[in-house]
């Protein structure tokens, strides 16, 4: 649980609920109110969707485009990353083993 919150998730609860309250004050003195926001996605969805699906097939296309580059650098990252921690240790070692014998 705490590898996917990123810390204790109770601790980790607390500091969104007091960075909503804080963007909360911010967006009511700028004069946003939740049903304003909710209402503006609302008329986003029915404009894309008025546009025809045009517009969310070429949005689609985008998105292949930069996952064709995106996933695979993610993935050869992630795994040099887990190599790396396994044998990073035994490289930094070996010289110390050697001075031992």
């Amino acid at each position: 649980m705490e590898r996917f919150f990123g810390g204790n998730p109770a601790l980790v609860l607390i500091r969104l609920v007091i960075l909503s309250l804080i963007v909360g004050v911010v967006l009511a003195a700028l004069g946003f109110s939740p049903f304003e926001i909710l209402d503006s996605i609302r008329r986003l969805a029915e404009r894309i969707y008025d546009m025809g699906f045009a517009a969310v097939e070429k949005a689609f296309r985008y998105f292949l485009l930069g996952a064709v580059i995106v996933f695979p650098v993610w993935l050869v990252m992630r795994l040099l990353k887990s190599l790396g921690r396994g044998s990073g240790r035994d490289v930094l070692d070996a010289p110390s083993r050697k001075r031992e014998a």
